[in-house]
């Protein structure tokens, strides 16, 4: 869609959220594209993201009331708020600094405290990009990997990828919430008594004095890797495999963005130069082995660019305080 055409579609009643929301309007730092948009992978029916930063009011900051992100799924906008965007951040979450790394002229709002954001980027770089990008790149493999799954699987090795995916975004986890030992929260396969099962996924917990908030989305990032295998692992239309695909592209785009940011070449959203190529996975040119073979050759390149990286092992904590503080004391009345 062309960039102007998706400011007018803004300014439609669809969007008026933006401009009627407590915690939008004028408060917005930051609106800009997200998806396939955003990368430049997107196709003639891709959808319309929108994503973007904004500030709390005061009651938020310094009262008892609380906001952590504006969400519209009908149209498919998420806008954080500041503190909760910069926590993300921190941890090197793909989907928030790629938000900091789109092409200007994608951005359709954009205030100066906004701009101090974007400009800031290397404030938050760190090693933890190695765990971040690594176990979303992972998890993407994971997810085509059960896709591909041959039906004459037994149960309990399906179960099993499960439970690997799982796995392996268990750091993730403990890095964006509250962190947990394994111990606390423990998972592992034993004997069903479902009579569809022979064995299952189960969980043990003990936790003590733990965020309600973060447990409720440490479920829900679980529970969506069990939804997601499930929606994968049944393809029997043309269109389940263009969406294979499209899981296929993301997983190398996560790689390039990821060993590009371990390189020192800070956050690049929009992917000029990969864009011919990321198409055509899209589109299925490549067969999955061929892909997988790709996938191989850039995950070598990835965990190349983590052994020789040169950012430091985690963010400066001190910089970033006072940039927050010089935007809310530039901004709140």
């Amino acid at each position: 869609m062309d960039i102007q055409a998706l400011k007018d579609k803004l300014n439609s009643k669809e969007y008026d959220f933006l401009r009627k929301d407590s915690h939008l309007g004028d408060n917005i730092l930051i609106l800009t594209t997200g998806g396939s948009i955003a990368y430049g992978t997107n196709v003639d029916t891709s959808d319309i993201d929108i994503r973007g930063v904004t500030l709390e009011n005061k009651q938020d900051i310094m009262g008892l009331s609380d906001f952590e992100q504006f969400e519209d799924k009908s149209t498919d906008t998420v806008i954080y708020g500041l503190k909760k965007f910069i926590l993300l951040c921190i941890n090197c979450n793909p989907n928030v600094l790629e938000i900091l790394g789109t092409k200007q002229e994608h951005l359709l709002v954009i205030s100066k405290e906004g701009e101090l954001l974007r400009d800031n980027v290397e404030l938050f770089l760190s090693k933890r990009a190695i765990q971040s990008f690594g176990s979303y790149a992972t998890a993407q493999l994971r997810r085509l990997q059960n896709a591909l799954a041959r039906d004459n699987y037994p149960h309990s090795e399906k179960e099993q990828h499960i439970l690997n995916s799982i796995l392996s975004q268990m750091e993730h986890l403990q890095r964006s919430y509250k962190s947990f030992t394994n111990k606390e929260i423990s998972l592992y396969i034993d004997k069903s008594d479902r009579q569809d099962m022979d064995t299952e996924i189960f969980i043990d917990v003990n936790l003590k004095h733990y965020p309600l908030r973060d447990f409720k989305n440490i479920y829900s990032d679980m529970n969506n890797i069990v939804k997601d295998y499930s929606k994968l692992n049944h393809r029997n239309s043309k269109k389940d495999e263009l969406h294979l695909n499209k899981h296929a592209m993301h997983l190398i785009r996560l790689l390039v963005t990821g060993t590009e940011i371990l390189k020192g070449k800070g956050v690049t959203t929009y992917r000029e130069k990969e864009r011919a190529f990321f198409l055509d996975i899209r589109s299925g040119k490549y067969s999955y082995t061929e892909i997988f073979e790709m996938v191989d050759d850039y995950e070598n390149e990835f965990k190349l660019a983590a052994a020789n990286t040169a950012l430091p092992d985690k963010p400066d904590y001190k910089r970033i305080e006072e940039l927050m503080l010089d935007i809310y004391s530039t901004t709140l009345p």
